[in-house]
C-alpha cells in the first residue's frame, strides 16, 4: 500500500508539535481526519510510528528514522515543479560538451565561467576530442554542444565562429628563427626538420598548416595529433611546430614563438558546433549567453 504527500505531511506535523490537535490547527484541518491519515500511513508503512494516549505524543525509533526521510521527501516534492519549470525554460538542466585539447589554452575556461555566472543551475559535462569524434557525438545525441574546427556539414549541423587567432611556429629555444626579429615566413622554415598535424586525428591543422607552407615528406620527423606533445618534441629538439597563438600560454621550459605569416592574418577558426535537432531547451539558453561571447 502506498502513502500520499498530505499523509507525510500531516505526520511531520505531528512529529514537530508532538500534539494532534495544534498539528491540526497548523495544517488548517479538524483532528479526526487527521488521526485517520496517520493510521493509513503507518498502515502502509507496516510499522508503528507515533506512541500516542490521552496526554503526550511521543515518536517511536521507526518514527524518528522515518520523520528524516518524510522531510526529505517532502522537500523534494516541493522543489519538483519549480525544477521542471526550470528544466522546460533551459535555466536548468544538463548540457554535454565535446571541446578539442587546443580550445583549453585560454578560451574553454572562460567560457565556463560565463555559463557559470549566467547560468547557475545549468549543469555542464565535458569530453575532450577531437573535431571528428564531436561531429559523430553530436549526431548520436552523446553531446549537445562542439567546441570544433570546420568544415561542418550544413544541413545537419548549425555552428559560430566562436574565436580566430593566428598561427605561430615553435622552436627550440635558441634557434635561428627565433632571433629573426620579425615575423616569420613559409621561405624561412624551408628545410627545417618538422613536427607535423597528424592528417587523420587533426586534419583541420594539417590541411591548415598544409596550405601555408609547402612541407616535403622527408623533413617530416614526427606526426602528432595533439599541440602540446608538439611542444614538448620542439622543447626537446626534435623540430619546429605550426601552432595555434594560444599555444603560446603553454609554459614549456624551452621553447620559443614567432608568428608565421599567413595569406589570411587569423587563420585557425574554432565554432561552437551543435545539431539541428536538438531538442534540449538548456542548450538554446547557452547559446544566448554565449552569443557574442568572445576571447581576448
Amino acid at each position: 500500500m502506498a502513502y500520499t504527500l498530505e499523509q507525510l505531511r500531516g505526520f511531520v506535523a505531528v512529529a514537530e508539535e508532538l500534539h494532534f490537535g495544534r498539528a491540526a490547527v497548523r495544517l488548517k484541518m479538524t483532528q479526526p481526519p487527521l488521526s485517520r491519515q496517520i493510521q493509513k500511513l503507518e498502515r502502509a508503512v507496516g510499522a508503528q510510528l507515533l506512541v500516542r494516549d490521552n496526554r503526550r505524543v511521543d515518536l517511536t525509533a521507526a518514527g524518528r528514522v522515518f520523520l528524516t526521510e518524510a522531510r526529505r521527501l517532502l522537500t523534494l516534492a516541493d522543489a519538483a515543479p519549480d525544477l521542471a519549470r526550470r528544466v522546460s525554460s533551459g535555466t536548468s538542466g544538463v548540457v554535454r560538451i565535446g571541446f578539442t585539447a587546443a580550445s583549453t589554452y585560454g578560451i574553454l575556461g572562460r567560457l565556463l565561467n560565463e555559463l557559470g555566472r549566467r547560468l547557475p543551475y545549468v549543469d555542464v559535462d565535458l569530453a575532450e576530442m577531437v573535431t571528428r569524434e564531436q561531429v559523430a557525438a553530436l549526431a548520436h545525441r552523446e553531446i549537445d554542444l562542439g567546441l570544433a574546427r570546420p568544415p561542418f556539414d550544413r544541413d545537419t549541423f548549425e555552428s559560430r565562429l566562436l574565436h580566430r587567432e593566428p598561427l605561430y611556429v615553435a622552436a627550440p629555444a635558441g634557434h635561428r628563427l627565433l632571433a629573426l626579429g620579425r615575423d616569420v615566413t613559409a621561405d624561412d622554415v624551408a628545410g627545417e626538420p618538422v613536427v607535423m598535424h597528424s592528417p587523420t586525428k587533426a586534419r583541420y591543422f594539417y590541411d591548415l598548416v598544409a596550405g601555408v607552407v609547402p612541407i616535403p615528406q622527408e623533413d617530416i620527423v614526427h606526426t602528432v595529433s595533439q599541440v602540446l606533445t608538439m611542444l614538448w618534441l620542439a622543447a626537446a629538439g626534435r623540430g619546429i611546430a605550426f601552432v595555434p597563438a594560444s599555444a603560446v600560454r603553454l609554459p614549456i621550459e624551452g621553447v620559443g614563438f614567432a608568428r608565421l605569416v599567413t595569406p589570411v592574418a587569423e587563420p585557425v577558426e574554432l565554432h561552437l558546433l551543435w545539431a539541428k535537432e536538438s531538442a534540449n531547451p538548456a542548450l538554446a539558453r547557452v547559446l544566448d549567453v554565449l552569443d557574442g561571447f568572445t576571447v581576448a
